[in-house]
């Protein structure tokens, strides 16, 4: 499927959706485009079931709570998400139209960019055991998207982090058994919750230990091999592996692009987060500049002030005329609706 936008966000993260209504609200049309397959970026790659606190007028909000707000704020604007499609190629018209191409072959064709990659491309650090892509989907998970997945299922989770740890307690009351597999003795997740794991009985933690491969077909596990340090190895029944060591960033997809890159970042401009690419802006995580804080409601002003500074190259010559959205309102919204929402 090929599409034509004004904007074309790459990032499907809490600020890559908020740009949706930021634009939106501005007259302009987006495509989104994300590596992952769910929409959300970290929030929903790393903890979708944990409280975020920092959240103006919200005190707390689950991390998945938040990504679904933030799809539900940018519907009305309808946006074209193309998830679990990596950028690729970028080239320019003379017109200054953007032609972005995707990994799996489409086309977007935009006038701006607006790049809310975080850290970059996400991938998981996979171990490394053979046919393990096999597994992938079915049985092999590296992040938890729903909790129900794990319902009565004899699972392994393999990791000595917060993300571990806190599953661990988290996915006991649905897992049929739960087997905790770490290569030190010593986690990296908070003392309390550690603590806590240890003390469960429907947790056995097995340390120091590492993976040593797979057991099944057709996609489906029928145990996993272990080993701990020094000992022999063994087999334990298991249909599902959540291997949490992390997710790689990654900003290669964007390095042919003209856009300079340093350590990890995209410098720009912080009146218009403009990078050194015109028609090309960067907010979020991914965007640099002098006094910088990387927290989702600094990504949040940045959408904003990108799209303004955006406006100015989809519609040459057009004026924006700033409202309020009390004032400017929202498509499909009446204000009754709107307090009904409320």
């Amino acid at each position: 499927m090929d599409v034509e936008v004004d904007i074309a966000i790459v990032g499907a993260g809490p600020v890559g959706l908020f740009a949706v209504f930021a634009c939106g609200q501005l007259g302009m049309i987006s495509a989104v485009i994300d590596a992952l397959d769910d929409p959300g970026g970290q929030l929903t790659a790393l903890y979708p079931e944990k409280p975020i606190y920092d959240i103006p007028g919200r005190p707390a909000i689950r991390a998945d709570a938040l990504v679904a707000d933030l799809m539900a704020q940018a519907a009305p604007y309808e946006p074209i998400y193309l998830l679990g499609q990596q950028t690729a190629d970028l080239c320019e018209s003379s017109d200054g139209t953007f032609t972005l191409t995707t990994a799996a072959g489409t086309k977007v064709r935009a006038r701006a960019i607006l790049v809310a990659a975080g850290v970059g491309a996400f991938g998981p650090n996979r171990p490394p055991l053979d046919h393990i892509r096999d597994f992938e989907g079915t049985s092999v998970f590296y992040h938890v998207g729903k909790r129900e997945t794990f319902k009565d299922r004899q699972l392994v989770i393999a990791g000595g982090g917060d993300s571990a740890v806190d599953w661990a307690l988290s996915l006991a009351d649905i897992a049929k058994s739960i087997t905790v597999v770490h290569r030190r003795d010593s986690f990296r997740a908070h003392p309390a919750n550690v603590a806590a794991m240890h003390a469960d009985d429907r947790v056995n933690v097995r340390t120091p230990c590492q993976l040593k491969g797979l057991e099944g077909e057709n996609g489906k596990l029928t145990g996993i091999h272990i080993s701990e340090i020094g000992g022999d190895p063994e087999t334990i029944k298991a249909d599902a592996l959540l291997a949490l060591f992390g997710l790689a960033g990654d900003l290669s997809p964007l390095k042919d692009w003209g856009v300079e890159i340093e350590r990890k970042s995209i410098p720009v401009d912080p009146a218009t987060l403009q990078t050194s690419r015109p028609g090309i802006h960067a907010i979020g995580d991914v965007a640099d500049y002098p006094g910088k804080r990387k927290l989702i409601l600094t990504g949040f002003a940045e959408a904003a002030a990108a799209a303004h500074a955006a406006h100015a190259r989809v519609f040459p010559g057009k004026a924006i005329h700033d409202e309020y959205s009390t004032t400017r309102g929202v498509p499909g919204q009446t204000p009754d609706a709107a307090q009904k929402t409320a």
